[in-house]
């Protein structure tokens, strides 16, 4: 299938590149200054052109607490800018696939959040990537929702952890926010799956393994061969300074539908960070 991918240099664009490359799909990746997604002109001309079978969005604006402080800007690129790719894939015929976020939800729910569950985003930048959702099923597109998303390459925390263990012999995080890890060539593969088979909806795809960023970075430096005990658990709200956008306390994403329609879980975060932490070393 001929695939149009946004964000390309991003984490996930990168290995849905190359997962749809392996696939022998046609890809065209364009960065933000390939289209930008927020001129609806420039949005509707390219996609008419490349005249693609899916638009995959993969671009956003994730930096959570600048988001904060400029929640227009979020809106626009997370929200509305979502709005002219649907329309313009739909002028085409193509299936618009966003990639969305557990910042969705409150994180006051004490078990795993389904697909159902009732959103409620603290943040500006999860009420902006709401904004995004509502865009993309308004055209019968697929909504990826996803969580604490890593890599072998790009700015992600596996790299966090293994830099600062690196120049720090104590590090700290917190140990009251949960969520699923989940990376970005597991995650892409399933991505490519739904998009080729034109799931509708809301889908919770991530990696397995329920944990803390504490947990998690004693992993990472495990994985490492280095001493977990280096890690110290804080509570979020000792943070100094404090971090300007809330982060819900629980971001375990159920994926329940995923598993519904009959395609494998993916697999639980520990084997894909073995894969992953050598690219750091």
């Amino acid at each position: 299938m001929k695939v149009l991918v946004t964000g390309a240099g991003g984490q996930l664009a990168t290995d849905l590149v190359a997962c749809c490359e392996s696939a022998r799909d046609e890809v065209v990746a364009l960065a933000e200054t390939d289209m930008d997604i927020t001129d609806a002109g420039a949005v509707q001309r390219t996609i008419a052109d490349v005249r693609p079978a899916v638009v995959v969005n993969c671009a956003a604006w994730t930096a959570v607490d600048d988001c904060e402080s400029d929640p227009a800007r979020a809106d626009l690129v997370n929200g509305v800018a979502v709005g002219h790719l649907a329309r313009a894939a739909s002028a085409v015929d193509a299936h618009l696939v966003q990639i969305s976020t557990d910042y969705v939800f409150d994180g006051t729910k004490e078990s795993p959040y389904v697909e159902h569950d009732p959103t409620s985003p603290m943040s500006a930048y999860g009420r902006s990537k709401l904004l995004g959702e509502t865009q993309a099923l308004a055209v019968g597109g697929t909504v990826v929702r996803t969580s604490w998303l890593c890599s072998a390459h790009g700015n992600n925390m596996v790299a966090t952890i293994l830099r600062l263990a690196a120049s720090h012999d104590r590090l700290t995080f917190v140990s009251d926010q949960r969520g699923h890890p989940t990376f970005s060539a597991d995650l892409a593969a399933a991505v490519r799956l739904l998009a080729r088979d034109r799931v509708e909806g809301v889908l919770h795809v991530t990696n397995a393994g329920p944990v803390t960023w504490y947990e998690f970075a004693r992993a990472v430096l495990a994985t490492a061969g280095q001493d977990p005990d280096r890690v110290d658990p804080v509570a979020t709200s000792a943070l100094q300074p404090p971090r300007p956008a809330p982060r819900p306390a629980n971001s375990v994403l159920a994926n329940e539908r995923y598993a519904a329609l009959g395609y494998e879980p993916l697999r639980d975060f520990r084997a894909a960070l073995a894969e992953t932490v050598p690219a750091y070393l």
